[in-house]
């Protein structure tokens, strides 16, 4: 697990700041580059933050649009991938809210899941029991994760499933380091509870 610390605008690689200016001056190609290497990320976090790959694939696009219309005041604060992540957790935990307020179900169903992430197979034998065995694996796991309150969900899904860092994740959540381990700590003894009443049901 790399260990990247918070990144300052001199920091930033010359083609990165070089995308950055182009993309603030309104160069439409510039702008195309920036989403094809982002998008597939972007992506993959709202579909692991919201569990609907149609939601997520809508809320990509809001983020790119909040990227463009806030481009001009990156200073390299951070990454622009870590950047870019921030203003994901933001609008996601907006539809999250919106959501809440009205009583929508965040489960997502298995299938639903599968698409998303496969079929949670690794190599060897597959026969109908070890199948049957994965999915209900697969299912307690996504049950349990939706169950969690969404900044430890987030929390979990930057460090576990996307891979940053603590300070990565500190600032893409706006929060201080020990906050992003407290929450992981927490999300990971829900977890764990989960999947032992799982066993024994």
């Amino acid at each position: 697990m790399k260990q990247a610390r918070v990144a300052s605008w001199a920091d930033v690689g010359g083609r990165e700041a070089a995308l950055v200016q182009r993309c603030a001056a309104g160069d439409e190609s510039a702008c195309a580059e920036l989403v094809a290497e982002h998008q597939r990320m972007v992506v993959q976090l709202a579909v692991n933050l919201l569990g609907e790959r149609e939601e997520a694939l809508d809320l990509s696009q809001e983020v790119f649009l909040r990227v463009f219309r806030t481009i001009h005041r990156f200073r390299g604060q951070s990454s622009l991938r870590t950047w870019i992540y921030r203003i994901a957790v933001n609008q996601a935990r907006n539809r999250h809210r919106f959501w809440r307020r009205r009583h929508r179900a965040d489960q997502v169903s298995l299938d639903q899941h599968i698409a998303a992430h496969g079929d949670f197979l690794s190599g060897g034998e597959s026969g109908p029991d070890r199948v049957l065995a994965q999915k209900e694996l697969a299912r307690t796991l996504q049950t349990a994760l939706d169950r969690l309150p969404f900044d430890q969900r987030t929390a979990i899904v930057l460090r576990e499933i996307d891979g940053l860092s603590y300070e990565e994740i500190a600032y893409s959540l706006g929060v201080a380091v020990g906050t992003v381990k407290s929450r992981l700590t927490r999300a990971r003894q829900a977890l764990r509870s989960e999947l032992r009443e799982a066993r024994t049901t």
